[in-house]
């Protein structure tokens, strides 16, 4: 079975590990190309967008895909959208893996944001130490908040006129432990979190930290994301996968094809 994974995510590069190794999958992993250096991956990738839904669905029918796995970032509505069309204009099943949001728990302290710009206004006018953990395409929104000394975390650095004035750079890449966690918020004296709610176990630790150190956190939700088939784990996916084809696939309920 020849599938198309839009990937970018952990989960993307776990699916694609846990089927390299079945002869009866032949998966290409695509990403968008906005991290310069990504990580090695064990499938062909292709790196770069496809001109739109159109421009999938003609990569698709080329490449005689049969099954298109939507495992996107949860913020990455464009591409999940011309992924739905993409899937209906070639005729192949939609599965969209979607990790869980991350939940409230006791001591947290959240500050629910709607959007960047709320999460920006959301820091006040007080002067904070804030660790923006949004990636590095959307830090532009907190300029307009000027008067905060911002730790922006990435794991590429920033275009230099979307940076605040007052702002230092720290370029790592996940997993993290809580105790890393809590050791850098110590260290760099920060008072707020920024973080979209991505879900996963990567980046959670921070809100872990959080809570232990009696942080705030700006929450930003989540967009609606259009969907096909929804699973929201590697194992969802696989067995998906696996029931597709050896043809004992139900039908479950899709969202948007």
């Amino acid at each position: 079975m020849r599938l198309l994974i839009l990937g970018g995510t952990t989960e993307a590069s776990t699916l694609a590990r846990r089927l390299a190794g079945d002869d009866r999958f032949s998966p290409t992993l695509s990403l968008a190309g906005r991290t310069l250096s990504p990580a090695a991956q064990p499938v062909p990738c292709r790196i770069g967008g496809f001109g739109g839904a159109d421009g999938m669905a003609r990569w698709m029918r080329g490449e005689g895909i049969e099954v298109l796995v939507d495992a996107t970032h949860a913020f990455s509505t464009r591409i999940s959208e011309n992924a739905v069309a993409a899937a209906k204009a070639a005729g192949v099943p939609l599965l969209s893996l979607v990790r869980p949001a991350w939940a409230r728990g006791a001591g947290d302290l959240w500050i629910d944001a709607d959007s960047l710009g709320d999460a920006a206004l959301a820091l006040g006018e007080m002067p904070r130490r804030v660790l923006l953990t949004i990636g590095r395409q959307e830090v532009a929104a907190f300029k307009a908040e000027p008067q905060h000394r911002y730790l922006i975390r990435s794991i590429e650095p920033p275009e230099p006129g979307d940076l605040p004035p007052d702002t230092k750079i720290l370029l790592q890449r996940g997993p993290f432990s809580q105790d890393d966690e809590v050791a850098l918020f110590r260290r760099e004296g920060v008072e707020t979190i920024v973080s979209k709610n991505a879900g996963g176990t990567a980046t959670a630790a921070k809100l872990a930290a959080a809570r232990t150190l009696g942080l705030p956190v700006v929450m930003i939700a989540r967009p609606d994301k259009p969907a096909g088939y929804l699973v929201e784990t590697v194992d969802a996916a696989a067995d998906w996968l696996e029931a597709k084809i050896s043809g004992h696939l139900a039908a479950p309920s899709e969202r948007g094809v």
